[in-house]
């Protein structure tokens, strides 16, 4: 295996160096690298903790791609060392050979590669989450062995839960794997009665608490935003788009990986066979990926559910998912073994022989399937590094989708910005949508930017209406969100509008308008967070009412 895989792994980090270095911030990583400018104990579309250590590192360390990233080398990091931690646990020796083909399965997957690279919440979330799942599967497993378990692992459990919920809000699931984890298993129950089992809750509860105490200011204004984002297109029942959900995250996992699932998955009860002491690692990972899974495919039928929303579905199968492609060392020395899962059948002798491949290095099972993994998600990670980096990939057959043209022309849009704010006195820099406000801050390296949209977003919740009133301001629009009357209206008078056109090889990609405003008139048009808001026609900036109100 290592006689190919190295190349792959060699392939895979120097795409991902070029991701990290080469790709100017996706709107959303520039979005909350913004939040990290303006410390809070949560924010409105994501809880916090992704948003403090971008402010902790650009506060050390400066601006630039690769401090906005390094915290995903840092979580990358920790969640290698999990794995190969949680390989050791089940499968003793051979752990280490199975961690290769567990990073090996993890970069190839277009899924994770894009979400462990981008520095939004969900890097943290998938690591802090297989941290919680690796202690509480420990102190279960300990439990059942001696009918009290070590309070630590249980402790850290809490602690992590606690901390993958601050990156992101669908860690309930892990929770929720956990409580039917107990409910479950018979030998689990009396769990209940123990203190402990309290106190981690307890510990849970004190590490969200930042989240509740913020919604409790805010008026819950986060668990408002993801009600309504469920409800948008209303709740019309559509029996296919389950189907539809559930093909489209095979595909973004990876068509190998979900081959490899659905066969693991077929022999479930058999999965425990190659470990190297009972444990209940299966039944976590199972009720993590089940309840997961299981939700957003009900609310599919229903409303919107995103392939992304169920990423915690994974993480703890592929340490079962390299298990699938692991040939151990010795093998029972019959061609008719069953060794789907290493295991050796009792009507095979049990006399073991080695089977080195021509470098003295054990071969894989299904060597084909694997190469073919790496070979596919190599292709579309090198695909989508090029769409980040280059040109996006839609470009090439026409207009460019408007989350990748938001990517490109950002130093050329600042100096406009910057040259037409300059006659001005202590001007606002305004932009029509959150995206474009967090490139414009990043490129800037200015906190200050605003939002002035329909859509509500966490940069309302920095407008100061008193700080803000009567002041001019360069107001920044793209055809994805134009500048509309109602935000002309918002100022006393307008100048003349600037238009900008991004290209890439000569094919244009975007094009921004520029208006200067005077005197911004803050006071009598109110709060963002008012329903009588003028731009609240809408929930996004994406079209404009004929006339101003």
């Amino acid at each position: 295996m290592w006689r190919w895989g190295r190349w792959f792994l060699l392939a895979f980090l120097t795409v991902r160096l070029w991701f990290w270095v080469g790709a100017f911030p996706n709107p959303d990583e520039a979005y909350y690298w913004l939040w990290g400018q303006h410390p809070s104990f949560s924010y409105y579309d994501h809880p916090p903790f992704h948003a403090w250590v971008q402010g902790l590192f650009s506060t050390l360390l400066g601006r630039s791609t690769w401090v906005l990233r390094l915290s995903n080398l840092v979580s990358n990091g920790i969640l290698a060392v999990t794995l190969y931690r949680v390989g050791r646990y089940l499968y003793g020796e051979d752990g280490e050979d199975r961690l290769w083909l567990m990073i090996l399965l993890l970069v190839a997957s277009p899924l994770f590669f894009l979400f462990l690279a981008m520095a939004w919440h969900d890097h943290w979330l998938v690591t802090l989450a297989v941290l919680s799942s690796f202690d509480f599967v420990r102190f279960v497993d300990g439990y059942q062995a001696d009918g009290h378990g070590k309070s630590r692992p249980l402790y850290r459990s809490a602690l992590f839960l606690g901390l993958a919920g601050l990156s992101k809000y669908n860690a309930v699931f892990v929770g929720l794997g956990f409580l039917v984890t107990l409910l479950t298993q018979r030998s689990l129950r009396r769990l209940f009665l123990d203190f402990r089992l309290y106190l981690a809750l307890g510990i849970t509860i004190l590490t969200l608490s930042p989240i509740l105490i913020w919604n409790w200011q805010q008026g819950f204004a986060s668990f408002q935003f993801y009600g309504e984002r469920t409800s948008d297109n209303g709740l019309t029942l559509n029996v296919l788009q389950p189907l539809v959900f559930l093909l489209l995250c095979a595909l973004i996992l990876g068509p190998i990986h979900s081959w490899g699932l659905w066969r693991i998955g077929r022999r479930w009860r058999r999965v425990n066979q190659t470990f190297v002491r009972p444990s209940l690692y299966p039944v976590v990972a199972g009720w993590i990926f089940a309840l997961s899974t299981g939700t957003f495919v009900a609310l599919s039928l229903v409303s919107v559910a995103l392939y992304y929303w169920n990423i915690l579905a994974y993480p703890l199968l592929f340490p079962l998912l390299a298990d699938r492609f692991y040939r151990p060392s010795r093998l029972p020395d019959s061609d008719q073994a069953d060794t789907s899962y290493g295991e050796i059948p009792p009507s095979q002798p049990r006399q073991l022989q080695d089977q080195p491949d021509r470098d003295g290095l054990l071969p894989l099972r299904y060597p084909r399937q694997m190469i073919a993994a790496q070979g596919l998600g190599l292709f579309t990670v090198v695909v989508l590094t090029i769409h980040y980096t280059i040109i996006p990939i839609t470009a090439l057959f026409g207009p460019a989708d408007h989350d990748s043209a938001a990517l490109f022309g950002w130093d050329a849009i600042a100096a406009a910005v910057t040259a037409q704010a300059e006659p001005l006195d202590n001007p606002l820099l305004l932009t029509t949508d959150y995206r474009s406000a967090g490139a414009l801050a990043y490129q800037l390296d200015n906190p200050n930017v605003l939002a002035i949209s329909g859509r509500i977003d966490q940069t309302d919740f920095w407008y100061d209406i008193e700080a803000l009133d009567g002041r001019d301001a360069v107001l920044l629009g793209e055809d994805w969100h134009p500048i509309c009357p109602a935000h002309l209206a918002m100022f006393e008078r307008t100048g003349s509008s600037q238009t900008l056109t991004i290209r890439r090889f000569g094919r244009p990609i975007q094009t921004y308008h520029l208006v200067t405003g005077y005197g911004l008139r803050a006071k009598d048009i109110g709060s963002p967070l008012d329903p009588a808001y003028p731009l609240a026609f809408t929930t996004d900036g994406e079209r404009c009412q004929p006339d101003a109100p």
